[in-house]
This record gives structure tokens, C-alpha cells and sequence, in this order.
């Protein structure tokens, strides 16, 4: 299929990703899989109980499926108009101009490059743990974190129908086993104190834990908000997707509202199954012996046997696993992307003339991320403390930041640039990527208010301080290429977040 550059039909010579590659269940699996539920859960859920609104919790993650879904609405809205390997850069370039699209694309870049790095140190860190444990084997993380990137560099080299089906068998393990003991809680009746109807009241997402300020609600907001990270990524596979105008809506609708309703039930009945006042002091780490993880061990060994645990254990991990390789492939697809511009280097743009896989652009997306690991295996950092908090706050302050910006360009390209009528409504197009917008850059201000307690022992690290500074970096970088270009090279800055698909390309 051919490609348009900025609405004219003239053929451009770009290599295209392989067309049909996925369907809409396959788009699904690789959103959800990037957004993990298992790491979502286990990683996000002990700090929401412990930390932030304690048996409230579950309120959290409704306050968050809400917010997410008034997002998607515009955030539709746009993909049924816009199909582009670099979703937000294209998105936010349409509606809000090339200058901006530019600085938003780079920083979604950079999110999706730190998102790698971060979850393989998850990753290596939980392999290790449990091969010493359950084998008593003990090798160093960076052999773990070697081996997960070798193999996410390899089956990123061919189609993307591969990847689609081992994070489908991945995702369907992790929510297989997270929502067999949340029916076994369920069907048992609850814990101690049943069922608590008050932990899904959405009035309690603005409590802290223990009666504890705005602060404390805040932190439990902001980690139930970053269970979803990743889901945006539907749109990036939209060249791939068979009818994307179709396909992509539906496959991010599907994806926020039903990783939300997953995670209020799983979060609710795992309260619900240890208890109020034993799953507020298992997450807060005051129970000896325990972690935050044994808030889903205890009603696993209770319910299901000390089998479903050692089963559970092991989906961690490749549930991360997982996670990681939909990461590589959001990354590899913005270097795609822009490369294919000439924007960054041209060789970037070019794909597999068997597979029609960002070949190039995923194998120095895998050097970057090697390159990122061993930074931290030689500057003798823990995968989990350092390798994995700070560069997920890192990619998440900035991923972040590029939502609002695109909730905003829904406004932009739908009512202000009068783009697409039939399309344009009160509330899809307008009235929802405002809400969108505002809400999201709460979030953002949840982030920065309270990133000292996310990095947690990582806070007194230079690359914490740094964070914020690498973001408006990005982001002021992006605007000073998109500014020298438009000066330079005007022939390059007018196709700048403009190559989408022939059909799905708007027309003057």
C-alpha cells in the first residue's frame, strides 16, 4: 500500500512495515502486554495499598479507568484518521503543528527507550531471585538481563505476527492466574472482613492510608495511573494491523476499559482476600518476613496451593519478559518513524525486505538499551533499585507529558484547524480531550509531587536529579530540530509527523 506525505498523493519511496500482520485480538495482546498486568500488579498494587490509599486501593484504579477512558475518546478519534507507525508524533504534529509534534515525538521516544532498559533490570532481577530460590542457581542480573535482550533483538528482526503470539500465550498465563485466585476470594466470600464494598467506592481514591493526607492519596493516584503505561501503543501497530481504522479504535477502547475493570476486580478481591488491616500492613512491609508480594502469595497458597504460587513466581517473569519485548517494539517503531523522514539517520526508516519489521531501527534500539543496562552493571547499580525505578519514572514523567499534549491536539486538529467535520462533536472531539488533558496533567503534577517517595532508596542518586532535566531536554530538543529544519531544510520539515497510510491520509 502506498503512503501519502501531508495529504498529496504523490508515492514517497518509503519502505513500508508489512501491511496485515495483525489482526484485532493481536493489537490487544501486544497493548496489554505492554502495559503487564502481573508487573502492574504485584510492582503497583503493594505501594497503592501500603502507601497511598490503603483498603481504598481499588477505588484508585476506578478513578484511573475512568480518566483513561474520557482520554481514548479523542485519542479514537484521531486514530480513525491518522494511522502512523509514531502514533503520538504523528497525532500531536497534525493538531498541534510539526514544531510541537516534533518535541513530542522525542520524548515518547526517549519514554519507550527507557521503558526497555527498565523493565529487562525487572526482569533480570526477578529471574535471578527465583532461579537461586527454586534451583539454587546464582549467576549476576546482567547475564539474566543479556540473555532477555538477546532474545527480544532476535524475534523483533521478523514479523511482527511472532511477537503478537508469544505475548498472546504470555498475557493469557498472567491473567489466567490473577483472575483464578480473585474468582477462588470471590467464591469464598472474601477474607476476614468478606467482601469490602468500601474499597471500590471512588470517594476513598482521595483518602490517604490510615486517615493520612492528600499527599498519600496522591502517591496510591499516581502508581494506579502508571498500571496503564503502554496502552497508547495500539496505534503504533496500526501500518501492521488489517483495517486500521477499525482495528485500532477498538483495540484501544478494548484495551483501557478492560485492563481497568481486570485491575479494580483483581485489586478488590485481593484486599478483600487478605483483609483491611492485614493487607495495609503486608504492603507497608510491617508484617516480619513479608513483602509486598505476599499480599497475592497468602490468598494463592490459601486458595489454590503452594504450586499456584510457584506458577505465579514464574509468570512474573515472563510477564516482564513480555513487557519488555512490546516496549522494543514501540521503541524500534518511533526510531522507525522518524527515521524514515530523514530526521534522524535515513538508514533507521528502512524495513526487512522478507519480514517487514523495522529491522534496522530495532537492532540499534537493542544496542541502546545494552547500552543502558550495562551503564548500570558497571556503575554497580541493583537491576530492581536503581536500573528499573529510575528509568520507568523517567519514561513515565515523559510519556506523561505527551498524552496531554495529545488530548490537546485532538482539540487542535479537529476544531481549530477545522479538520474532518463529519468527525467533529461536543464531547468525542472537544469536551473529552479537555477533561482528557486536564486530568492527565494532574497526573503529571502527582509525578513530579511525588517522585522523591516512587524512586524510594533511589532518590539520592545524580540520575534521579537529573530526570526532570533529560525530559525538557527532549522535549526543548525536539523543537530546536523542528525549528532548524523549517529554516534549513523546508522540504523535510513539511513532511515532518506527516506519512501516514494512503487510506487513512487526510485529503485538502
Amino acid at each position: 500500500m502506498a503512503v501519502q506525505s501531508g495529504g498529496r498523493a504523490a508515492e514517497r519511496g518509503v519502505d513500508r512495515l508489512k501491511p496485515g500482520s495483525v489482526g484485532l485480538v493481536g493489537v490487544v495482546f501486544m497493548a496489554v502486554a505492554t502495559a503487564a498486568p502481573i508487573t502492574a500488579m504485584t510492582g503497583n498494587l503493594p505501594i497503592v495499598v501500603g502507601q497511598g490509599n490503603g483498603a481504598g486501593a481499588p477505588a484508585a484504579y476506578v478513578v484511573a479507568t475512568l480518566v483513561l477512558t474520557v482520554f481514548s475518546v479523542g485519542y479514537v478519534a484521531m486514530a480513525r484518521h491518522i494511522t502512523a507507525a509514531g502514533a503520538f508524533y504523528g497525532y500531536v504534529s497534525h493538531g498541534l503543528g510539526r514544531v510541537v509534534g516534533m518535541a513530542a515525538g522525542l520524548l515518547a521516544l526517549l519514554a519507550y527507550v527507557a521503558f526497555e532498559a527498565s523493565v529487562v533490570g525487572f526482569f533480570a532481577y526477578a529471574l535471578r531471585g527465583l532461579v537461586r530460590a527454586q534451583l539454587g542457581v546464582d549467576l549476576g542480573w546482567g547475564w539474566y538481563a543479556a540473555a532477555g535482550l538477546l532474545v527480544i533483538g532476535v524475534m523483533a528482526w521478523f514479523d511482527l505476527h511472532l511477537t503478537a503470539r508469544v505475548l498472546g500465550v504470555a498475557l493469557v498465563l498472567e491473567v489466567g492466574v490473577l483472575g483464578a485466585v480473585s474468582l477462588a476470594v470471590l467464591a469464598a466470600g472474601g477474607g476476614p472482613d468478606g467482601i469490602v464494598g468500601e474499597a471500590v467506592n471512588p470517594l476513598n481514591a482521595l483518602k490517604g492510608v490510615g486517615g493520612s493526607g492528600a499527599a498519600a492519596a496522591g502517591l496510591g493516584l499516581f502508581f494506579a495511573f502508571t498500571s496503564w503505561v503502554g496502552f497508547e501503543s495500539t496505534a503504533m501497530y496500526g501500518e501492521e494491523s488489517r483495517d486500521p481504522k477499525r482495528v485500532v479504535p477498538r483495540a484501544t477502547l478494548a484495551s483501557v476499559v478492560g485492563v481497568g475493570l481486570f485491575y479494580v476486580f483483581v485489586s478488590w478481591m485481593i484486599v478483600s482476600g487478605n483483609g483491611v488491616e492485614h493487607a495495609v500492613a503486608v504492603a507497608s512491609g510491617a508484617v516480619p518476613g513479608k513483602d509486598g508480594n505476599s499480599l497475592f502469595f497468602d490468598p494463592l497458597g490459601a486458595h489454590l496451593g503452594a504450586w499456584a504460587v510457584r506458577v505465579f513466581q514464574w509468570l512474573v517473569v515472563t510477564g516482564s519478559f513480555a513487557c519488555a519485548m512490546a516496549f522494543h517494539q514501540c521503541a524500534a517503531r518511533y526510531l522507525y518513524a522518524i527515521g524514515r523522514e530523514r530526521f534522524l539517520h535515513p538508514a533507521l526508516g528502512r524495513t526487512h525486505p522478507r519480514h517487514g519489521s523495522p529491522h534496522v531501527a530495532s537492532v540499534v534500539q537493542s544496542g541502546i538499551a545494552a547500552g543502558l543496562v550495562l551503564a548500570f552493571l558497571v556503575a554497580g547499580m541493583d537491576p530492581y533499585l536503581h536500573l528499573y525505578t529510575l528509568l520507568a519514572l523517567l519514561g513515565t514523567m515523559a510519556i506523561l507529558i505527551v498524552q496531554t499534549l495529545c488530548s490537546f491536539a485532538v482539540v487542535g486538529y479537529f476544531h481549530v484547524l477545522g479538520r474532518h467535520p463529519e468527525t467533529r462533536h461536543w464531547f468525542r472531539t472537544l469536551t473529552a480531550p479537555v477533561a482528557g488533558g486536564v486530568a492527565m496533567a494532574g497526573v503529571v503534577a502527582l509525578l513530579v509531587v511525588n517522585r522523591g517517595a516512587a524512586a524510594g532508596a533511589a532518590a539520592g542518586t545524580l540520575l534521579f536529579r537529573l530526570i526532570p532535566y533529560l525530559v525538557i531536554g527532549a522535549f526543548a530538543g525536539g523543537i530546536v530540530l523542528a525549528l532548524v529544519m523549517r529554516w534549513r531544510r523546508p522540504e523535510l520539515y513539511a513532511r515532518m509527523g506527516r506519512i501516514v497510510l494512503e487510506d487513512a491520509a487526510e485529503r485538502d
